[in-house]
């Protein structure tokens, strides 16, 4: 969940901006891909992908949780029946923030916030199956030859309270 922020928000308070964030989130289900600041952008990004995850989940209560925030009934069957499939296979980041350059008027940075459609490519699953391997693989490497160092020398200890003889050891005798 996103944290609270500090100082100005968007907007004038908080009800106005959630109004802000709301329409900004109905517009990029509903259009795929919106215009809009970098603040704002940011500021929708986990909103965003919140409601993506509502969405796949599918089910009666949080299509009614997504109801809360966009109100158009299309927007949010849209949200259910066409984005969240295409994101079923995804384990998060729903978006993409691209950099489009300064705001005429007030040199405002301006930013592309959009959905991530395309499927996710076998091979980066591929890769990432590959990437988990080596490090299940590193860890497992490092934690054997720990074990084999304690089983190399084993040491017996006397028990409690026996003395230990002094043992003199005979040399041989050289001169004979």
């Amino acid at each position: 969940m996103p944290t609270p922020t500090k100082g100005p928000r968007v907007g004038g308070g908080p009800a106005h901006e959630r109004l802000i964030l709301s329409n900004l989130a109905t517009s990029l289900f509903e259009h795929d891909r919106i215009t809009t600041t970098e603040a704002k952008a940011k500021r929708l990004r986990p909103l965003a992908e919140r409601l993506i995850t509502f969405a796949k989940r599918g089910d009666l209560h949080s299509r009614r949780r997504v109801l809360t925030v966009v109100r158009d009934k299309g927007v949010v069957h849209r949200l259910f029946a066409e984005i969240a499939p295409d994101m079923a296979a995804r384990a998060g980041g729903y978006t993409r923030i691209t950099k489009i350059g300064p705001r005429k008027g007030d040199n405002a940075p301006m930013v592309v916030i959009e959905l991530v459609r395309e499927p996710l490519s076998a091979k980066q699953a591929t890769v990432k199956e590959a990437e988990a391997a080596a490090r299940r693989a590193a860890r497992d490497t490092a934690a054997a030859p720990a074990a084999a160092v304690v089983d190399e020398a084993p040491v017996v200890e006397a028990p409690a309270g026996a003395e230990v003889a002094d043992v003199e050891v005979a040399e041989p005798d050289t001169k004979a």
